[in-house]
């Protein structure tokens, strides 16, 4: 929600855009300019105020508040709260899996079996939860960033590991334009995190891509699913076969342990 101290700011930055001096603000508002200046530098005005600056900018308030809102920093997670909400009801989820994917309304309603007044419901819960902001039309916009992903812990990825994964991965990833790799390795300090910096931007590029390719007759796009993973981890099934203090931290793994203690 935009504070005072937020719509001040916005004012600053549309005085500035259209070249309005603080004095030539004073002059249209019959106030001196020490006057405004204070008020500015406070950064706490009443909405009363706040609207005569808009009128004298010919500025519409609810648009200095669209604006606003746009500027605000987006989520990169949901809280565990939001989580909770939208993995209890299994269409709430998949209503918040296409408004990820930027799916249109009208593209929601033709391809799944949720009825107009049963989507918009949907929608609205989804905006109360403030994962988006509806708008006229059934429009939206998204309130999480480009980086978003869901909690790793958290009980979405609970419903995907449960639900999803098994099925996802006995897929036999044959196609041409299917992919299927396991790289494993070991790396220097640091360089874990470029590799995930660059994995992200792949998730990025697929996620513009899916942007780009809306415009296309739903008959020329094929659903695709990106999986991108990186942690460190040792294959379990060969934990057992490890010398002693050949773990990967140089000491014996506590699974290792495990093995040889139920031995």
């Amino acid at each position: 929600m935009a504070t005072s101290l937020d719509l001040v700011t916005a004012l600053k930055a549309e005085l500035k855009r259209s070249g309005l001096t603080y004095a030539h603000l004073a002059e249209r508002l019959g106030m001196a300019e020490s006057s405004i200046k204070r008020i500015f530098a406070k950064g706490d005005m009443p909405l009363s105020r706040i609207d005569e600056i808009c009128r004298v900018l010919k500025l519409d308030f609810a648009e200095l508040a669209r604006r606003v809102a746009e500027s605000q920093p987006l989520r990169r997670e949901l809280t565990l709260a939001q989580e909770k909400a939208v993995v209890a009801d299994r269409k709430l989820l998949l209503m918040a899996i296409c408004c990820l994917s930027q799916w249109t309304y009208e593209q929601i309603v033709s391809t799944y079996e949720l009825g107009e007044a049963e989507c918009i419901r949907y929608l609205t819960r989804l905006d109360k939860l403030g994962i988006i902001e509806l708008r006229p039309l059934n429009r939206y916009r998204l309130n999480v960033s480009k980086t978003f992903r869901w909690r790793p812990h958290g009980p979405v990825m609970q419903f995907f590991r449960e639900h999803v994964v098994d099925e996802y991965f006995a897929g036999g990833f044959e196609g041409e334009d299917e992919l299927l790799l396991l790289v494993h390795g070991s790396l220097g300090p640091g360089l874990s995190t470029a590799f995930a910096e660059r994995l992200q931007r792949v998730a990025e590029d697929f996620a513009q891509q899916h942007l780009a390719d809306q415009r296309l007759p739903m008959k020329q796009r094929k659903p695709y699913t990106l999986v991108v993973g990186l942690r460190s981890w040792w294959f379990q099934a060969f934990v057992d076969l490890w010398r002693e203090r050949d773990g990967p931290t140089g000491h014996t793994p506590a699974a290792k342990k495990t093995i040889r203690a139920s031995a």
